[in-house]
């Protein structure tokens, strides 16, 4: 974990310490050349997301922005122990997102144009991807002159470079990760057997000899003598009727 701290803090303070210096070289829309049109630093704020799309009412984004985050933040803490280059992946995530999470927490009191949660973003790094006509073939857009040219920051390359090291390394964590549960279930099942009792161990004590059984109380001997006596009396009866019976018989 310290390195996923380390990295999501070089990259917190670097994102920071560019936009500072924008903010304190540039004015709003000022475009510098840097190698020709293809890469300028041009001083834009974005309100929003990306493509300064917005949603809902102002602060909005900010809170989607924290919890997006926090879940990022809480699953690097559950995958903390797992493959390394993935997991140095997310802290680029992780530190893409805290760099511009402060922007639109903090600068528009800092700045003076609004209120906490409410500030813009600060880009500066822009670069030409494409610029032409779009084929007449494609529809809507067809025949139309079309520019690419993100204007984004550190933090946002931060986040991209996050995103494909997360693409090139998460097969390699799931495949290490599904080998180390399974080195885990494969330790645990023998000493389970070992400690398991064979059957025949259990069967074989109805064979042993337990001994003599205890006397029976005195109490119970006398009932159970109580009891006995009316049945032998009665069993005794037919054979007094046929001693009497064969006296006739002997005169």
């Amino acid at each position: 974990m310290s390195r996923v701290f380390l990295i999501s803090g070089i990259v917190v303070l670097l994102d920071q310490a560019t936009k500072a210096t924008v903010l304190e070289m540039m004015y709003r829309e000022q475009s510098i050349p840097i190698l020709g049109d293809w890469l300028r630093f041009t001083f834009t704020e974005n309100p929003g997301m990306a493509f300064g799309i917005t949603i809902g009412p102002p602060g909005t984004v900010t809170v989607l922005a924290l919890i997006a985050t926090g879940l990022v933040g809480a699953y690097i803490y559950q995958v903390r122990h797992d493959y390394a280059p993935y997991l140095w992946s997310l802290a680029f995530i992780l530190g893409g997102a805290l760099g511009n999470i402060i922007d639109r927490v903090f600068y528009g009191v800092l700045l003076d144009y609004g209120s906490l949660f409410t500030g813009r973003v600060v880009d500066f790094i822009h670069v030409s991807l494409w610029q032409g006509f779009i084929p007449r073939g494609i529809p809507f857009l067809g025949g139309s002159y079309l520019e690419l040219f993100p204007i984004w920051n550190v933090a946002d390359m931060s986040i991209v470079l996050g995103v494909v090291g997360v693409m090139l390394f998460h097969q390699t964590f799931h495949m290490r990760r599904y080998a180390r549960r399974v080195k885990q279930r494969a330790a645990v099942r023998p000493h389970a057997v070992q400690h398991r009792e064979a059957p025949g161990a259990v069967f074989s004590d109805l064979t042993q000899d337990l001994g003599t059984p205890p006397a029976m109380p005195p109490a119970l001997s006398s009932s159970n003598t109580l009891r006995r006596g009316p049945a032998r009396s009665a069993q005794s009866r037919p054979d007094t009727a046929a001693a009497r019976s064969s006296a006739p018989e002997d005169g």
